[in-house]
């Protein structure tokens, strides 16, 4: 437990029955292994549990590392937490944990330094490093959870699987809350805005698949931001070919720096779909509580999605995130952020296959829990508590959480919009 909330509720979401089982099955573990030590003559040490160990590769410096830090401490403390909770018994969990400062070769010497040490499961980071690593990952028949939510991860692919919706999944569904909500007449005249990497090309193609199958948007312009501090004459462009809604698929800082330029011009749409303005909206990390610290007052009316649940919705799992921040000494800007749940959500699912496995009796390997990740489904979806919808996986679908929220800024905090939902055009063009 921390601090009286626990994460371990999604543990227990449809396992009761088999935990009733077990406990006789432990039980009996227990006493014959007691009377085995007694008789043998065995030291205590006998009875010391083992270790398991995963890496994580991440940018916690250079480019995006405003998402890579706060990633890596929820990462970090979950793992804490594991062992002091004893949620994998008297077994410990150790996780590596390096900065690979968004270089794909740096990522690939972490990933073979942590095969060195015999890990059975391994948490990637950025798109081009999953992508460049995909025959690794497929040679050596360890599962991976990268924090890049690219469809394309799971092409010619067996062992990767993604911790949510994926970027095409997000992008194509704002772009159909966009023609939801149009107010204007004729199509909505749409841009996007993506950072210029396989990370930000990532969803555009599908948002394109999305307007040939019927998706009712025009597509104007697909802009690759650079490290320009001026958008202006961006935002002018877009301006002048009657853009109306821009959909951001990047990190928070070039997205509050446009966000800032757009206010500063008169541009910024002060209600949704306003006339003569721009409405901006953004997927996973294009979005946060981070972007309000970034662009203060511009990021307000901002839309933004994500699989993730925010801290302005109270419950069980956004208590036990405040309190596992307080309990290893964050302070409240990393206690409240998107990327320290998704750290600590990723974990959590590692953890998750660990003890699916141990409750079976089986040896914690990466074959064990590459088992269990595919047999997350159905009544054994996993249930974290940080996400708006159940951890699902199978042979044939290695995206996890399948629904997203919408959010929107308002008075400096965002809040969900709605009930939580899924693409449907994604559906039609998969």
């Amino acid at each position: 437990m921390v601090m009286g909330i626990s994460f371990d509720h999604g543990w227990m979401v449809n396992q009761n029955k088999r935990e009733d089982e077990m406990k006789y099955k432990q039980v009996t573990i227990v006493l014959v292994a007691l009377s085995f030590l007694l008789v043998a003559g065995f030291s205590t040490q006998a009875m010391a549990g083992e270790t398991y160990k995963m890496g994580l590769s991440i940018a916690i410096t250079g480019p995006t590392s405003d998402v890579g830090s706060p990633y890596s401490k929820g990462v970090e403390d979950y793992v804490k937490y594991v062992n002091d909770e004893k949620l994998l018994g008297d077994d410990k969990l150790e996780c590596f944990i390096r900065d690979d400062g968004y270089k794909t070769e740096v990522t690939k010497r972490n990933f073979e330094d942590f095969l060195d040490e015999e890990i059975v499961f391994y948490l990637n980071y950025s798109t081009g490093s999953t992508l460049a690593l995909k025959p690794d990952f497929e040679e050596e028949k360890i599962p991976v959870i990268p924090a890049s939510f690219h469809a394309g991860n799971l092409i010619d692919s067996n062992y990767i699987f993604l911790p949510i919706a994926s970027y095409s999944s997000q992008a194509v569904g704002l772009a159909e809350y966009v023609v939801a909500n149009h107010k204007g007449s004729g199509k909505a005249k749409v841009a996007m805005f993506i950072h210029p990497s396989a990370f930000g090309r990532a969803s555009y193609d599908d948002v394109k698949k999305a307007i040939d199958a019927g998706l009712n948007i025009e597509l104007v312009e697909i802009v690759e931001h650079g490290k320009d501090l001026d958008n202006t004459a961006m935002l002018k462009r877009l301006k002048s070919k009657g853009v109306q809604y821009v959909i951001s698929h990047t990190v928070q800082p070039p997205v509050a720096t446009m966000l800032k330029g757009a206010q500063s011009l008169g541009m910024l749409a002060t209600t949704y779909g306003e006339s003569g303005k721009i409405t901006f909206l953004g997927a996973h990390y294009a979005g946060g509580p981070g972007l309000i610290a970034l662009a203060g007052s511009a990021a307000e009316n901002y839309y933004w999605t994500t699989s993730y649940k925010l801290m302005t919705a109270k419950g069980a799992g956004t208590d036990a995130q405040l309190a596992l921040a307080k309990r290893y000494g964050r302070d409240d800007k990393l206690a409240n952020d998107s990327n320290y749940t998704n750290g600590i959500m990723v974990a959590q699912v590692a953890v998750e296959a660990m003890r699916r496995a141990k409750a079976k009796g089986k040896k914690v390997t990466r074959e064990s829990l590459y088992e269990e990740m595919l047999a997350m489904n159905g009544y054994n979806a996993y249930y974290p508590l940080t996400t708006v919808g159940p951890v699902t996986f199978s042979k044939d679908d290695r995206e996890g959480v399948d629904t997203l929220q919408l959010y929107v800024s308002k008075g400096g905090v965002f809040y969900a919009l709605g009930a939580p939902f899924s693409s449907e055009y994604v559906k039609k063009i998969k």
